[in-house]
């Protein structure tokens, strides 16, 4: 039975791909049972070629396939929807997360209370740009002022959570950047985890930091809205 599924969206990482499947199953194998699912958001190299390829050598790995460009939010949860595992790790395609962090989060996990249902990486030592530096903790500086949910790095791709509990989050383009916030709006609790972070090997990013930003405003509001919309409740069967 499958313990946890590794999820993995990419858009033009060819060259990426056979190193980090590598890497992901140098750390889980002998571990536990595991699968990765690698979401193609509609590469326009030959990504998906590779991928397929790549599926000769690595039994745990199952490709799906965007037949149009959707982004990273939509790639991750289709990725977690066709995923077998009751757990998922999520990845950046480009490398610069380290699967060897995956067995520490799940060894956090084992040594947590179940309400945490979110072990999100935090990247201390982060190997960008001094741009991308810079702009990141001014959006983590605004995003836990209006949000308060007191993460210190909600854009770090490598991240441990139950998928029941994240199939039950709202859904909308570039939620991936907001899922402790929204976890805690359903009543779970996060937990940040500093992991290691590594220099982009090859390829280049699919983002800058102004379409970040633009983006990044209407989705604080819509968050917020969501946040002060809010109702729990507990119930009983009777």
């Amino acid at each position: 039975m499958t313990q946890l599924s590794v999820v993995v969206p990419v858009f033009n990482e060819r060259d990426n791909v056979v190193p980090l499947i590598n890497e992901i199953t140098a750390a889980l194998r002998g571990r536990l049972d595991f699968e990765i699912v690698y979401v193609d958001d509609a590469s326009k190299d030959d990504t998906l070629a590779v991928l397929t390829s790549a599926k000769a050598g690595n039994p745990e790995l199952r490709v799906v396939r965007h037949l149009s460009q959707s982004g990273q939010s939509t790639a991750i949860r289709n990725g977690v929807k066709a995923a077998r595992g009751p757990w998922i790790a999520t990845l950046d395609g480009d490398g610069q997360n380290d699967p060897a962090d995956i067995p520490r989060l799940l060894a956090m996990r084992d040594g947590s209370p179940p309400a945490i249902k979110l072990f999100a990486g935090w990247r201390v030592n982060r190997k960008d740009t001094g741009s991308k530096r810079l702009a990141s903790r001014l959006a983590n500086a605004i995003r836990s002022r209006l949000l308060r949910d007191e993460t210190p790095d909600t854009g770090c791709g490598i991240k441990l959570f139950e998928r029941e509990a994240f199939l039950d989050l709202p859904y909308f383009d570039h939620m991936h950047r907001y899922l402790p916030a929204l976890m805690q709006r359903a009543g779970w609790q996060v937990k940040s985890v500093p992991v290691n972070h590594r220099a982009r090997g090859t390829g280049v990013s699919k983002y800058n930091n102004l379409n970040r930003a633009l983006v990044g405003i209407a989705d604080l509001r819509g968050v917020g809205w969501l946040i002060r919309r809010s109702k729990r409740t507990t119930t009983e069967e009777i």
